[in-house]
């Protein structure tokens, strides 16, 4: 058992960082949210409120209703809306992004920068997305589902993929210390 640890002692640490990272963050993000049960999130309020600037910046007035736990987010000649929930804002992303970041972390300076920065870049792409998918959604409404449950998905997830990629083989430090030969 000990030859088997000591063979796979790389998988094991990420294995070992990266749901520990995981369960950390996702425990203190669940906490932040239990303290909004009848009121959206600050987050969440945000990312609407930041959607709705970038949906009037591109010239499609648009207006927003906090209500319950989510934002109504009001586009368009017939005031079509959508629903902005707490599972819009990209924090479950960035919480995935940042706990692979961790796994695989030679460097705790350079992980912690990684992290915000990356983290500062999926939230703004995730604006981007929302603004996106109401301005596609406004002019092809039969490829709404498509769009909100494919399209989109895949593309804030590629580019977290591109943001892993990154990290690991050339910012971590760790393919070098784990994968190229020396």
């Amino acid at each position: 058992m000990k030859e088997l640890f000591t063979q796979y002692k790389p998988f094991f640490l990420f294995l070992a960082r990266f749901l520990g990272s995981y369960i950390l963050l996702l425990i203190v993000y669940k906490i932040y949210l239990s303290n909004y049960i009848d009121h959206p999130d600050g987050i969440t309020y945000l990312v609407a409120k930041q959607s709705h600037w970038l949906l009037n910046f591109m010239g499609h007035p648009s207006s927003i209703t906090p209500l319950e736990n989510w934002v109504n987010l009001y586009c368009g000649p017939h005031n079509f809306y959508v629903r902005i929930v707490e599972g819009c804002n990209a924090i479950s992303v960035i919480i995935l992004f940042s706990s692979f970041c961790i796994a695989f972390s030679a460097y705790l300076g350079r992980t912690i920068i990684y992290v915000l920065i990356g983290s500062f870049f999926i939230y703004l792409f995730n604006i981007f997305r929302i603004a996106l998918i109401v301005i596609l959604v406004l002019k092809y409404p039969m490829w709404q589902r498509f769009l909100h449950d494919i399209l989109f998905p895949v593309l804030i997830y590629g580019f977290v993929f591109i943001l892993w990629c990154l990290w690991l083989f050339k910012f971590s430090g760790y393919a070098k210390k784990y994968f190229i030969s020396k």
